[in-house]
């Protein structure tokens, strides 16, 4: 895991990748070239994982050819490559995954990227032809932004990296503003919230040649990786869960490659109580047991101390479980927004921090964690709406009956509330007065008054759309719609982001086997029953995990992970800091928001006269990150024109 660096036109700078220090502690590298387009710079950050020798350096340049790479992350089956490569004739210097991606590239060309396992961002630089090749992994699980103007083309592991190459002031991009403030969107569209700063969309590539291209001319990138959609496999359910948990084996197996120690996040739920059982399966036979870390909390309805408890007495792991109070966040969020880049929808981010904090002082280099389970397998609760309509659709009623008893029975969801929203809005409007008796609530106002200004009225009737150019507003068919949509627009970039930036803020490489691209070709065509079943989620993994995982956390129904007492805190301990944060964010970006009704909508949440959601956070973390990187509004008109395609 590292912090890379390319430019083409710009001066020479090697403080653009000093920058990122924290990803790389371990070595420098930095190699400038001359070409018809200006100067080219290549900069690397080393954090040393895989082939702790010099020798494994970056930039590394091919043995027998020209050329150059800087390389971001892990390609897992490098020792599989290697050996076919070997095979072919190729001779090896190092024992580095970084001279096997280089290898690769030189042998199968711009299709390297089809035979990884991994997470990667990565520039290869060929002096001679003067080609630019850069990359990332099929779901971003590594960065990768660029700046382009007439001055020239750069790309970097971090937004920071690229702050004042596009001009002296950082404006702020309303459109995508919009889209955090009012849905939490981040990281699903290739601009980001810095005008003028975009990312390589995730499957992706950019293959540029400076004997055609310069600096300033449109870039196109090419997607070289589609997630499967609307394909069953057709296998019973105990075929499934077999090739689940061969796949899921296999995964770990990969990911626990490594030349320094590796420990593991555990929140004490389905996802990564599977990780740390299935490694301490595998170091079992080496006398090696996992060290795990966790946050707890006094707050007993969001502290899963007990779960953790069971996961380390089935395991016999090493425990690292960390109290965490309000005074902690509040004096480090300035700190872990810097990091983050951009703003984070939730203070659990802060609460992850801690957790890497704690591994880092503990000498952990390598940290597993279950980013992407959910996404893929519909583990969210809000996915029993696609689930309850596709039951609809197919005519089983009585499963849709328990359905609603199990999500009464288990998730606290009243028969009322669920009959509300299944069915409610089916009725006909004349006779739909009979039913007001099995309501259970009013709706929530959602209108969100606050954000009808006039900088951001222009977005709110537009769908903010995806990279690939999906829309990130269109409600989704069933649990397959839901899993597509949650994969590239809603939910898994940005959570991708906060792990990668609090793991290498404190230079610790996050691996995600959940994102093993061979696991979640096979989950995207499971159909909907193997993703939920009555009240259950993540059926294919429950079935798979049988023999694996301890009762109470097989049958575990609730949903945590990482989360905070933010209710009770912003009410209590943390009042003043949010209003605080209200009215700084009001004065750094003025008529962003309408005041009056940001002010009215604030007050009712904190006095609990309505319940208090995320929006609130967004608002106080917008004015910090403007603070923090000195952010200041652009023109309105100039956000108008672009589709964040």
């Amino acid at each position: 895991m590292c912090g890379i660096y390319f430019s083409v036109g710009y001066e020479p700078d090697p403080a653009r990748i000093e920058i990122v220090r924290h990803r790389g502690p371990d070595a420098q590298g930095w190699r400038v070239f001359t070409t018809r387009r200006g100067p080219v710079s290549l900069g690397h950050r080393r954090l040393s994982i895989i082939d702790l020798n010099a020798r494994a350096a970056q930039p590394f340049k091919a043995v027998d050819g020209d050329e150059w790479v800087t390389f971001n992350g892990e390609i897992y089956n490098y020792v599989e490559i290697r050996e076919r490569l070997v095979g072919s004739g190729y001779a090896f210097v190092t024992e580095s995954d970084t001279e096997v991606l280089l290898a690769a590239y030189r042998r199968w060309g711009e299709r390297c990227v089809d035979h990884f396992i991994g997470m990667f961002a990565f520039v290869v630089w060929n002096p001679r032809e003067e080609k630019i090749f850069a990359a990332r992994d099929r779901f971003g699980i590594k960065p990768l932004y660029y700046t382009n103007s007439p001055d020239g083309l750069a790309f970097g592991s971090e937004i920071k990296q690229l702050t004042g190459l596009q001009g002296p002031v950082n404006l702020l991009n309303h459109a995508r503003t919009y889209d955090f403030l009012s849905r939490g969107l981040t990281d699903h569209a290739r601009e980001t919230m810095f005008e003028g700063i975009s990312q390589v969309a995730a499957g992706e590539y950019v293959s540029l040649d400076l004997v055609a291209w310069k600096p300033g001319d449109s870039i196109s990138s090419t997607r070289y990786y589609n997630m499967p959609h609307g394909v069953e496999h057709g296998l019973t359910m105990q075929e499934a869960a077999t090739k689940f948990q061969d796949l899921m084996e296999d995964s770990v197996r990969l990911h626990l490659r490594a030349d320094v120690p590796v420990g593991a996040c555990l929140s004490g739920g389905l996802d990564s109580s599977t990780l740390v059982c299935l490694m301490t399966n595998q170091l079992k036979p080496r006398n090696r047991s996992v060290h795990i870390f966790g946050v707890c909390f006094e707050e007993k309805e969001v502290d899963e101390r007990q779960f953790m408890d069971t996961v380390v007495s089935w395991t016999n792991a090493e425990p690292s479980f960390l109290y965490l109070r309000p005074d902690d966040f509040e004096s480090i969020v300035e700190k872990v927004t810097y990091y983050q880049d951009e703003p984070f929808g939730s203070t659990r981010i802060l609460a992850q921090w801690y957790v890497f904090a704690a591994a880092q002082k503990a000498g952990i280099k390598v940290m597993l964690d279950g980013q992407g389970a959910d996404e893929q397998m519909a583990g969210y609760h809000a996915g029993f709406v696609q689930y309850v309509n596709h039951l609809m659709r197919v005519g089983r009623w009585m499963e849709i009956a328990r359905v609603f008893i199990e999500r009464s029975r288990w998730h606290g969801v009243s028969l009322k509330t669920q009959f509300d929203l299944h069915f409610m809005h089916r009725i006909p409007a004349f006779i739909r007065p009979l039913f007001e008796a099995f309501r259970s609530h009013l709706p929530l106002d959602n209108e969100d008054r606050w954000l009808n200004s006039e900088l951001l009225m222009p977005f709110r009737d537009r769908r903010g759309g995806s990279a690939d150019g999906r829309s990130a507003q269109v409600e989704p068919y069933d649990l397959d719609e839901l899993c597509q949509s949650l994969m590239r627009t809603d939910s898994l970039g940005h959570l991708l982001r906060y792990e990668d930036r609090n793991a290498m803020a404190h230079s610790i490489e996050a691996r995600v086997p959940f994102l093993d691209h061979r696991l979640v070709e096979f989950c995207l065509g499971l159909g909907n029953d193997f993703k939920m079943s009555g009240g259950n989620t993540k059926v294919i993994l429950r079935e798979a995990m049988r023999s694996v995982l301890p009762k109470k956390i097989l049958l575990r129904r609730d949903k945590c992970g990482f989360a905070t007492p933010e209710q009770r805190w912003f009410r209590t301990h943390l009042r003043g800091f949010v209003e605080r944060g209200i009215e700084a964010t009001l004065a750094r970006f003025p008529g962003l928001l309408v005041e009056h009704e940001l002010r009215a909508m604030t007050g009712q949440m904190l006095d609990g006269k309505r319940p208090l959601d995320w929006r609130v956070w967004r608002v106080v973390n917008l004015g910090i990150w403007g603070e923090v990187f000195d952010v200041r509004q652009s023109n309105a008109n100039s956000s108008l024109v672009s589709s964040g395609q």
